[in-house]
């Protein structure tokens, strides 16, 4: 879970207004205060509640307030930060509907990051979602959409025909959002990211969900498959071995979860992987035999990733990344 807001998203630097009762309020960096000279189409905009509020529709005033002085028709991203407590229920249906209600407005919108939340506001486990199918439908221009969090998430089956970039943050994502994806018809995806988490968090996918996705049916531009973060990890190994979108993958990650010697075999058991630029499994606890294993049988292909210290008071113990 990081600890800093997003400084950067969609290639553009993020900027905000300032909390402040200036009309028209400045514009500032999010990564340091200082004002942002930039043009209104070349920054992505972060907009949202002061962490902890709990009262009103945070995110609604805050976008109103965003689109009372930045003209709407030339946002190209939208950076979605505090919308309200979790723990008091507050869920992204808000951020969802307050961003389809402005789509006629929004005009120019190629990128949304739903939950630009920190450890010190939230705990990712924490982050409650709701449907964000909406989202998809009322911008069929949209080229990005990246989400943290899964607790409550939703994601139906569609079809989008602009979207190159989906990713999902979490400590554990539903079975659900997993299947929606896999069912969905995206001619337009390169870029592919999942986090999928432990059960504990709502992490339920399994060999059977994660079908759609690796057979690459609605996915014919996949070019980036990352399938990461989960206690099953040597399962998604082995599942990966013979998906048939991994053939026209360039680059596969299945790093920060629990891969071990076992997940390593069954790549180099399964179907060729020598055509990738790059494989990324760390941290991982595969041992160092078998990833000089891999690498000589991958000589074409970057290896990344850094083996997890064993921990010393539970040997043998194994974890993913992010959970709670």
């Amino acid at each position: 879970m990081p600890h800093q807001h997003l400084d950067v998203f969609h290639g553009l630097p993020v900027c905000e207004l300032a909390e402040d009762d200036d009309d028209p309020p400045a514009p500032l960096l999010a990564d340091s205060g200082r004002p942002c000279d930039l043009p209104a189409d070349q920054v992505a905009w972060r907009v949202g509640g002061a962490p902890y509020e709990e009262e009103g529709d945070a995110f609604g005033e805050a976008l109103e307030r965003l689109l009372r002085h930045v003209d709407p028709a030339l946002v190209k991203a939208l950076v979605v930060g505090w919308w309200g407590p979790g723990w008091e229920g507050t869920r992204s249906d808000v951020v969802v509907s307050a961003l389809v209600a402005a789509a006629d407005r929004l005009t120019a919108l190629e990128a949304v990051f739903v939950g630009d939340i920190v450890s010190e506001e939230s705990e990712i486990s924490w982050i409650e979602h709701g449907d964000l199918t909406p989202l998809l439908t009322a911008y069929p221009g949209l080229r990005r959409l990246e989400v943290r969090g899964g607790s409550g998430l939703r994601l139906d089956p569609v079809e989008h025909h602009a979207l190159t970039a989906l990713r999902f943050e979490s400590g554990g994502l539903p079975s659900g959002v997993v299947r929606g994806v896999g069912a969905s018809t995206l001619p337009a995806l390169r870029h592919l990211e999942m986090w999928l988490g432990v059960s504990h968090y709502s992490g339920d996918s399994g060999p059977g969900d994660w079908a759609g996705v690796l057979s690459g049916a609605g996915l014919p531009a996949l070019r980036h498959l990352g399938l990461q973060n989960s206690e099953r990890q040597d399962e998604v190994a082995a599942a990966v071995a013979t998906a048939p979108v991994v053939a026209r993958l360039e680059s596969l990650s299945l790093s920060m979860g629990t891969l071990s010697d076992a997940g390593a075999e069954a790549l180099l058991s399964g179907q060729p992987l020598t055509h990738l630029r790059e494989l990324d499994l760390g941290p991982h606890y595969v041992s160092e035999a078998m990833v000089e294993r891999l690498r000589a049988a991958l000589p074409g292909v970057r290896v990344l990733g850094e083996p997890e210290p064993e921990n010393r008071y539970h040997p043998g113990y194994r974890y993913v990344q992010i959970s709670e």
